[in-house]
């Protein structure tokens, strides 16, 4: 599956911060900087949650197709196509700090 449409994606969280930084129009301080860190930290930690629970949908809606509990194919691949696109949305996010953290590292101060 192809997640180039994904890279274009933003967090309203972060456009937020970034909204409430230029409106105050100063720099902001370490107690700040630490706020804004917890908050897309959060973010990103419900994220990771969500996608674990699309995975965990999906496994249920495969052990009840498998057991023949179910015969609606529709609610399988619906829930396949969910924890398909919020991991691959995770991963693509996990990428995108990695590149981040190695350029950052490999600035000279």
């Amino acid at each position: 599956m192809d997640i180039t449409a994904l890279y274009g994606l933003s967090s309203g969280v972060i456009e937020e911060t970034l909204k409430s930084g230029q409106a105050a129009g100063k720099t902001s301080t370490t107690l700040q900087g630490t706020q804004e860190f917890s908050g897309i930290l959060e973010t990103a930690m419900e994220n990771i949650r969500t996608t674990n629970s699309y995975l965990s949908d999906m496994e249920n809606e495969e052990l009840k197709f498998a057991l023949g509990q179910t015969e609606n194919t529709h609610d399988l691949v619906i829930a396949q196509m969910k924890a398909s696109t919020a991991l691959q949305y995770t991963v693509a996010l996990r990428d995108k700090f990695l590149e981040s953290y190695k350029e950052l590292m490999n600035m000279q101060i």
